[in-house]
């Protein structure tokens, strides 16, 4: 039985497209006419030997087996992409400082070090994993060369917009929520301590919403946040991106709570010309927040609203 190879090039156009979420962005992005495009989707239909597309209204949505061939098509480009790096950059040495929020300690940051150290051994980074308010002051005054953090508005010297997130209400992911609208009583809301972005959120929409609130819980990190909202001292406010089993996202509509806006990721840099050990380590980071983001459900992405 003759094997399929399929066709690296038009996988990179399929997962560019679904991760654009339209394959008209998708070949401005690549630099192919639509028609060149659409020629590239049916032939990767032809080699899967199955529909990978169904229509959805006006547009399409991918069958079961589209999610399976665009899970396969990340990891295979992933690999060739990875194999072009070491082969390219055999001798990238050098020292790259690293920052990132709490959030993506346990996600981003063990894929990013995996796959950056597996193509530049001779490498060396220094990880740190702090709040937000640091991330940036520390990219700002150069002791960091790259930081990926929660956008608050403002802007650094040389910073590229990765996406924007939905914020949820978060909850025990056992047991009673503890609190309605219902109750008249005000809101446990269990929080990090300020600033805080994710907080600041929280109460502004609680107050436009006219919903009383106390803070229930303060913490200084975020595993004694997840704790204390695991245990159903209060609802924080967080985005789907790391939650642990022990939460989960509150309906805003059945809680009686208001919605909540998107919060933007942003990836900063110390320089705008950085060497090429940073250079490539920030490729790597932005593919791997850009893939995070990605793989949200549409059910986490719909419970913000």
């Amino acid at each position: 039985m003759r094997k399929t190879n399929f066709d690296l090039d038009v996988l990179r156009t399929f997962v560019t497209g679904m991760e654009l979420g339209s394959f008209a962005k998708a070949s401005g992005r690549l630099g192919r006419s639509t028609s060149a495009v659409s020629a590239q989707l049916k032939k990767l239909e032809e080699q899967a030997g199955t529909p990978i597309f169904r229509k959805s209204g006006r547009g399409l949505a991918l069958t079961d087996a589209g999610e399976t061939m665009l899970a396969y098509s990340r990891r295979l480009l992933e690999l060739n992409d990875e194999a072009v790096a070491a082969i390219q950059s055999v001798e990238l040495e050098g020292w790259v400082r690293l920052g990132l929020q709490e959030d993506f300690g346990e996600t981003v940051l063990p894929e990013v070090l995996g796959r950056f150290a597996r193509a530049h051994p001779k490498v060396r980074i220094e990880a740190r994993v702090v709040r937000n308010a640091e991330l940036i002051e520390r990219v700002t005054t150069g002791k960091l060369d790259l930081a990926l953090a929660w956008s608050n508005g403002n802007a650094t010297a040389h910073c590229e917009m990765v996406g924007e997130v939905p914020m949820l209400w978060v909850g025990p992911a056992s047991g009673p929520q503890g609190w309605t609208v219902e109750s008249g009583e005000p809101l446990p809301l269990a929080s990090l301590e300020a600033p805080c972005l994710l907080r600041t959120a929280a109460i502004d929409a609680l107050d436009r919403a006219n919903i009383p609130w106390r803070l229930s819980f303060v913490s200084p990190s975020l595993g004694g946040l997840w704790a204390a909202t695991a245990a159903g001292l209060g609802i924080t406010i967080r985005t789907p991106l790391g939650l642990p089993a022990k939460v989960k996202p509150v309906s805003p509509e059945a809680a009686g709570l208001p919605a909540l806006p998107s919060l933007g990721l942003m990836l900063h840099r110390a320089e705008a010309d950085p060497d090429a050990a940073t250079a490539r380590l920030s490729s790597i980071v932005l593919q791997a927040a850009q893939e995070a983001l990605a793989g949200l459900s549409p059910q986490q992405m719909l419970l913000r609203a």
